[in-house]
C-alpha cells in the first residue's frame, strides 16, 4: 500500500481527539464518571448539544500526564494519515475552572508537543482557545499563560464555543494583548453564525486566520476581501456535517469559496467525536474539488510556524509526487 500524501492540519481540538477507549482509561485513572455509551452520545442533535457533550467528556482530562498523552497519541494517529505538521487547540480555562492548575495544563500539552516530534516526527504548534462566555479576566489569563509558554510551541490564541450566543467584539482587549505579546489571532468564526461574526473576528480580533469561516459565502464582498487579504480558512467538512452547520456534504460552501480565490486548508476539528480522521476529511474535500496538494499548500500558507519550518514544509510538498495517486 503506498504511503499517504503528506498532510497539514491547522484545526484540531486535542480534547476532541481522544478515542472512547482511551478516554475511558483516563477517566478511570482520575476517578471521573463517564456515561457508559460514549458512542451514542457522539450523535449530536445540534451544535449546542455537541458543546454540552464536549464539556462533559473533556472534564475527564485532569493531569499534566493526561494532557501530554493526548498530544502524543493524536500525533501518532495523524502521522499514520501522512501528517507532518499540526496546529492543535486546547481550552485551558475550562480545566482551571475544574481545579486544575494553569501550569499543569500548559506544561503537559507543551511536553506532548515535544514528544510528538521525537516519537512521530510531527511538528506540533499549540493555539489555546478562550471559550466564548469567559470573563475578561479569564481571557487575559489564557493570553498571559500562552505568552509565558511561547518558547515551548504556543504560537497563537483562539476563541471557541457558542459562536451564535457570544459575538467576538467583547474579546478585543484580550486579542490586542495577545498581538502585543507576539501571539497570532486564530478565532472560530463563520461556523454557526454568519458574516457579521467573521467581520468581527477580522476587525475586532485582528484574525490572522479563521477557524471555519464557511458562512462568509453569504456575503460576496466579504469573500472577495478574504481572497484579497490571503486569509486562510481552516475548513472541516465532516465536522460541519456532524454538527449540522451544513445540511449535506453536497451543499458545503467549500467549492464556492475556493472558486472565489479563498485559500482553504482541511482539518478534522474533533475527530474522535465526529467519527473522522485526516484521510476522511481530505477525501471529503477532494469530492468537493479541493485536491490534496491544494489543501497541503493552503496549510503551508496558513501555518503559524517560523520561516525555517515553513521552508521545510514547502520542500516536502514540492518533492512529493502528487500525480501518482
Amino acid at each position: 500500500m503506498p504511503a499517504p500524501d503528506p498532510k497539514i492540519e491547522l484545526h484540531v481540538h486535542l480534547e476532541g481527539t481522544v478515542r472512547p477507549h482511551t478516554l475511558r482509561a483516563i477517566a478511570t485513572r482520575n476517578d471521573y464518571a463517564l456515561p457508559d455509551d460514549l458512542e451514542s452520545l457522539y450523535r449530536f442533535r445540534d451544535f449546542a448539544h455537541f458543546i454540552e457533550v464536549w464539556i462533559l467528556t473533556t472534564n475527564a482530562l485532569q493531569t499534566a500526564d493526561d494532557f501530554r498523552q493526548v498530544v502524543t497519541d493524536y500525533a501518532g494517529e495523524a502521522a499514520s494519515h501522512g501528517a507532518v505538521y499540526l496546529e492543535a487547540i486546547f481550552s485551558p480555562a475550562e480545566r482551571v475552572a475544574r481545579g486544575v492548575d494553569w501550569n499543569e495544563i500548559f506544561s503537559g500539552y507543551c511536553d506532548g508537543a515535544e514528544q510528538a516530534r521525537e516519537l512521530h516526527g510531527v511538528e506540533v504548534r499549540l493555539t489555546p482557545d478562550i471559550y466564548r462566555g469567559a470573563s475578561s479576566e479569564q481571557a487575559e489569563q489564557v493570553v498571559r499563560y500562552s505568552a509565558k509558554y511561547r518558547e515551548r510551541g504556543i504560537v497563537g490564541v483562539g476563541l471557541g464555543g457558542l459562536e451564535a450566543e457570544f459575538p467576538p467584539e467583547p474579546y478585543e482587549p484580550a486579542f490586542t494583548l495577545a498581538k502585543s505579546l507576539g501571539l497570532a489571532s486564530v478565532p472560530h468564526a463563520g461556523e454557526v453564525a454568519g458574516p457579521p461574526s467573521v467581520r468581527g473576528a477580522l476587525e475586532a480580533l485582528g484574525a490572522d486566520r479563521l477557524r471555519h469561516g464557511i458562512r462568509s459565502v453569504e456575503d460576496s464582498g466579504l469573500v472577495a476581501e478574504l481572497a484579497d487579504r490571503g486569509i486562510v480558512l481552516d475548513v472541516c467538512p465532516l465536522s460541519n456535517l456532524r454538527t449540522g452547520a451544513v445540511a449535506s456534504l453536497a451543499e458545503h460552501p467549500l467549492p464556492q469559496l475556493v472558486a472565489a480565490g479563498v485559500r482553504c486548508s482541511i482539518s478534522t476539528d474533533d475527530p474522535a467525536m465526529f467519527e473522522t480522521d485526516l484521510t476522511r476529511d481530505y477525501e471529503a474535500a477532494a469530492e468537493l474539488g479541493v485536491s490534496p496538494r491544494a489543501a497541503y499548500e493552503a496549510g503551508v500558507a496558513g501555518a503559524l510556524c517560523g520561516e525555517e519550518t515553513r521552508a521545510r514544509l514547502r520542500q516536502i510538498g514540492e518533492s512529493h509526487d502528487w500525480l501518482d495517486r
